[in-house]
């Protein structure tokens, strides 16, 4: 076996004194760092991080929980699903759980089903975590459980009772506004919406972003077509919109209800971009490879696990501190081959977002 680099075999494990030593800053220093605390700058952090790295130093988790009082780990409550949405948002909080020094235990649920949300939060709990992630989207009544740890909602409002919540957004909203805008601008006259399931939360904020930012252009607001996320669903709405001569703009809410959508749309003879644009919503890069390459905007799921981590994290480790405000996720419009001006403006030039 290879040893670690920075010290021979045989040799004693690292001591957190090790790398103060070696990196040139105090202990307590190396303790802030490796506890993801604040008042440390970018340059030292990075630092310590790279000295503890090369010496093979590992946090005594065991030990730092009995002084602590404190687990060190994180509870995620997950909808059991293998959506490409909500599988992302799980890689990001698995990413950003570790990043912070956390150990993450994970609880799949039913559909929308607060008693199985309940169980789940419970079964966490009899775990020992000192904080919970929900990144459930869909919650039919509330939960009736009550957590006395810190609880994080990720892209949905609170449904579980606690003395400690947070809530970080995905931005769903504004992506939304963001790819209605990008086809008004293209100089559509207004622009129709394929919506995912409304028990849903994500559906809702996608379709107020749509619905706001017609408003916004005094566009009027074609009826919204039901979907499911499924390419089928995507599929049986293209066939509706087809058949509809003055429909020339679609936003999907889900980028595999748009592949469906386009499918349809083909084989009724409406060509995409160049008689029907549409717009998908998630950013699976996957559909970067298709005919015609679909626009879409890409959820921030790195962004938004990052930001929520830290305000639970800090929830957990300054109970007695007010967790600060959380920034906005980015939004990304992602501009491709499936999206162009309306055939009455073919000949003009309209900016495009690259």
């Amino acid at each position: 076996m290879t040893p670690v680099v920075g010290r021979s075999a045989g040799s004693p494990a690292p001591r957190s004194a090790d790398v103060a030593r070696v990196a040139g800053v105090s202990r307590k220093t190396v303790s802030r760092v490796l506890n993801n605390e604040p008042y440390v700058s970018d340059t030292v952090r990075q630092r310590v991080l790279d000295t503890a790295e090369k010496l093979g130093y590992r946090l005594n988790h065991a030990a730092r929980a009995l002084a602590s009082g404190r687990n060190r780990s994180i509870g995620v409550v997950a909808l059991g699903t293998a959506g490409y949405g909500t599988a992302m948002l799980l890689v990001g909080i698995e990413k950003a759980v570790r990043d912070a020094g956390y150990a993450l235990r994970v609880v799949n649920t039913p559909d929308g089903d607060p008693e199985g949300i309940a169980g789940a939060v419970m079964a966490l709990l009899e775990q020992g975590v000192d904080g919970i992630v929900v990144s459930e989207p869909v919650v039919e009544g509330e939960v009736s459980v009550r957590i006395d740890v810190p609880v994080l909602f990720l892209g949905a409002p609170p449904s579980i009772p606690s003395d400690r919540t947070l809530t970080v957004g995905v931005g769903a909203h504004a992506l939304a506004r963001a790819a209605t805008d990008h086809l008004l601008d293209l100089g559509h006259t207004t622009v129709h919406h394929l919506a995912g399931p409304q028990r849903w939360y994500a559906s809702k904020d996608r379709a107020e972003g749509w619905r706001a930012a017609l408003a916004a252009r005094g566009a009027p607001e074609p009826p919204v077509i039901q979907g499911d996320w499924s390419p089928e669903s995507g599929y049986a709405a293209g066939r509706v919109l087809a058949a509809d001569s003055s429909v020339t703009a679609v936003f999907a809410a889900g980028d595999e209800m748009a592949i469906g959508l386009i499918q349809a749309l083909r084989e009724a003879g409406r060509r995409v971009p160049e008689d029907i644009s549409v717009v998908g919503f998630d950013g699976n890069p996957v559909f970067a490879y298709v005919t015609p390459p679909l626009t879409t905007v890409r959820q921030p799921f790195d962004a938004a696990a990052r930001e929520g981590i830290r305000l639970l994290v800090h929830a957990v480790e300054q109970p007695e501190k007010d967790v600060p405000p959380a920034s906005e996720p980015p939004v990304d419009l992602v501009v491709r081959g499936s999206t162009a001006p309306p055939p009455s403006r073919r000949g003009e030039t309209v900016p495009r977002t690259i």
